[in-house]
């Protein structure tokens, strides 16, 4: 009797243990929800964090979205710290970690083109610190280096694979007139089901396309690659996949274009890139959607043939640029499931619609 007592009494303490330890687990979950926004393995994503880029991409886009627009804005900017936290930890295991050498001379470089104070105006209006813009950086060339070694480093194109790819698509090699090859980011103010890139974001109306163009020049301006940003970010669902390529336009069809591509190209070295072009309807004056060109070459009439440096270049460039793409979006998905995900604040949003 006395052990029977006994096991009845240890199984109650250990039911109240249990109880315990499940309110406490509760009260830990509900802290993340609300100052913790999201966990990757171990680390913290902040809900301060969070804020601060929300703060980056709103501060130049009056006026401010309204509930639904700023809570859409504030998953998709978790979402990138989530992927980008993922890929940090990978670069730590790899002892690829950017250096303070390197993020000084990026910081040199991007810098270079303004005057000390331009370029402090240029954070104050973008409301982030010198820091800050610093660990962004930092980010960004530790997660090239990553993606450098993972997947870019172990591409090869074999002079078979150039020759091949010159008899199947010789046509595109007479120029006829001059062209001009062309890239862009394109963001639309309609929404579309068929948009497809790596962050999965698409903009649902004019004030949310504003903003999110202005959020693309701000990357582009700090340095990020044209191409990776256009995968990420695009909503052209014919060129994201390829980093925003167009192929080569000729000369006659760029004239016909909406002046305003027309005029900015015009004023593009290979290279560079434009400012925001808005598209319109040329008499309602209705916008469906901004873009950002890049000229990346321009081409004179002619035939090019195999034995051309440039067109061997060409297809080079083309059929690692897809193969890159394809492999980083695979790449991504890959270490996405090898990584324990905890993302409150997505919680919080279906719960907030009575969903479970």
């Amino acid at each position: 009797m006395t052990r029977i007592f006994f096991r009845a009494r240890t199984l109650a303490a250990l039911v109240v243990v249990i109880a315990l330890m499940v309110s406490l687990a509760a009260c830990n979950r509900g802290q993340a929800g609300s100052d913790v926004m999201a966990k990757v393995n171990s680390h913290k994503i902040l809900r301060s964090e969070v804020e601060k880029y929300y703060a980056n991409q709103t501060a130049q886009s009056p006026p401010q979205p309204g509930d639904e627009q700023a809570t859409s804005l504030k998953l998709g900017i978790l979402k990138e710290l989530i992927d980008n936290e993922i890929l940090m930890q990978r670069a730590e295991k790899l002892g690829l970690l950017a250096t303070n050498d390197e993020v000084d001379s990026k910081l040199n470089e991007i810098k270079a083109p303004y005057t000390q104070e331009a370029f402090d105006q240029r954070l104050k209006e973008r409301k982030i610190s010198l820091d800050d813009f610093k660990r962004d950086l930092r980010r960004s060339i530790t997660i090239d280096k990553v993606l450098n070694r993972e997947i870019t480093s172990k591409i090869a194109i074999s002079d078979s694979d150039i020759s091949n790819y010159y008899n199947a698509h010789k046509a595109e090699f007479n120029l006829i007139e001059p062209q001009y090859h062309l890239a862009h980011i394109f963001v639309s103010t309609v929404p579309n089901p068929q948009v497809r890139n790596l962050k999965n974001d698409k903009a649902q109306n004019e004030p949310e396309a504003r903003k999110k163009i202005q959020m693309i020049m701000n990357r582009l301006d700090s340095g990020e690659d044209f191409a990776t940003v256009a995968m990420n970010y695009s909503e052209d669902p014919e060129s994201a996949g390829n980093g925003g390529d167009l192929g080569f336009t000729p000369q006659s069809a760029l004239a016909k274009t909406d002046p305003a591509t027309r005029d900015a190209v015009g004023k593009l070295k290979p290279g560079q890139y434009s400012n925001v072009i808005v598209i319109a309807h040329p008499e309602t004056h209705q916008v469906f959607g901004f873009r950002i060109v890049r000229l990346i070459a321009k081409e004179p009439a002619g035939q090019r043939e195999l034995n051309d440096p440039r067109v061997q270049q060409a297809i080079r460039d083309q059929l690692r640029d897809r193969r890159e793409q394809l492999l980083k979006a695979a790449y991504y998905d890959v270490v996405r499931n090898q990584a324990k995900v905890e993302n409150y604040f997505a919680e919080q949003i279906l719960k907030s619609t009575g969903q479970k």
